[in-house]
């Protein structure tokens, strides 16, 4: 069985990545199950220097077909903060509470209205073996909530609203936000390339 790393120890976003493409026979591992430090510095400008970093770094260090992404929130209220820094937004480390606490004190003079954002994901697929390498986006918009709601996902999940679904990320099942999100969209391109590119003629299927 072929094997796929995913460039992450978030297991949230590991969760997510799994479960859409669990259907394709590979046996996914996170770089927890390395056993070994596999720290990449992610210092680029743009969500594509930061995966393509990362996943060619990870892949060339273990051999092995790698999958990473960068991803972020754009406020447009803030002029498109906290974007490639959504990570470490609160400080390097902090939490997915600290990092929304800031979020939503910066917004708090402002109304629902003028609250809109697009989260973006960048996923890079690179193949040490046959030696290609791909790169997906996607995004999805929505409106911050002056306060979190839901207990799924991860992230700003909880104060990212779907305005046609009157839900924000983190009141979604994972196949419904999976279907709509970012990461999502990203992962449905990250999909086809892979039937393409290894799976094809052996019958997969979904």
């Amino acid at each position: 069985m072929r094997e796929l790393l995913i460039a992450t120890r978030n297991k949230g976003k590991f969760r997510e990545i799994e479960a859409y493409l669990k259907d394709l026979g590979l046996r996914m591992l996170d770089l927890d199950a390395l056993g070994e430090e596999m720290g990449v510095s992610e210092d680029g400008k743009t969500y594509r220097e930061n995966a393509l970093k990362k996943a060619k770094e990870v892949a060339k260090r273990t051999g092995k077909l790698t999958l990473a992404d960068d991803s972020g929130l754009e406020v447009e209220a803030l002029g498109g903060i906290p974007g490639v820094r959504s990570a470490r937004f609160a400080g390097e480390g902090a939490s997915d509470e600290e990092n929304n606490r800031k979020l939503l004190d910066l917004l708090k003079d402002f109304p629902l209205e003028e609250r809109k954002a697009v989260f973006r994901c960048v996923m890079a697929l690179v193949d040490p073996q046959g030696g290609w390498e791909e790169v997906v986006e996607g995004s999805v918009e929505g409106i911050i909530l002056d306060r979190p709601r839901g207990t799924q996902g991860f992230g700003y999940d909880p104060v990212f609203l779907i305005p046609e679904l009157g839900k924000t990320l983190a009141e979604l099942p994972l196949e419904v936000k999976n279907s709509i999100s970012h990461r999502g969209k990203a992962l449905k391109a990250v999909k086809d390339i892979l039937r393409s590119r290894l799976l094809s003629g052996r019958g997969a299927a979904g």
